[in-house]
């Protein structure tokens, strides 16, 4: 595996109860497969040696929803059509897909219940191979 590039995101939600269920079938499907206790906090690590990346949700009762879409990568079009099948389950909305956005670029888009837009994204180039 080559160097990690991200630590770990930090995602705000307006209220924590609604948005916990949802984050905590999601996130171990992503691969964040190790629950963190951390008061006010709902964290997920990814297993390996070390310090591995995380994804961290607390709550911010003023929080707003914006434009930024935070995308998570899976390994094939089968993978994200496995995922895409579970969303409206785990309580997502707005889900637009499965796919193909280009002939390498098939992706679902969806909110988490607080409305923070996400990504399940499998390409297969660089971008600045095309």
């Amino acid at each position: 595996m080559g160097m990690r590039h991200f630590d770990h995101v930090d995602l705000r939600v307006a209220d924590l109860s609604k948005a916990g269920p949802f984050y905590c079938a999601l996130l171990p499907a992503l691969g964040f497969a190790l629950r963190v206790e951390i008061e006010g906090w709902l964290q997920f690590e990814a297993e390996g040696e070390g310090a591995t990346e995380f994804f961290g949700v607390t709550e911010d009762p003023a929080h707003v929803p914006n434009q930024t879409r935070i995308a998570f990568w899976a390994e094939s079009t089968a993978r994200v059509d496995d995922l895409a099948s579970r969303l409206r389950a785990l309580g997502a909305g707005t889900i637009e897909g499965p796919g193909f956005e280009a002939a390498d670029y098939y992706a679902v888009y969806f909110d988490d219940p607080s409305g923070n837009r996400l990504e399940i994204v499998h390409r297969t180039r660089k971008f600045t191979d095309g």
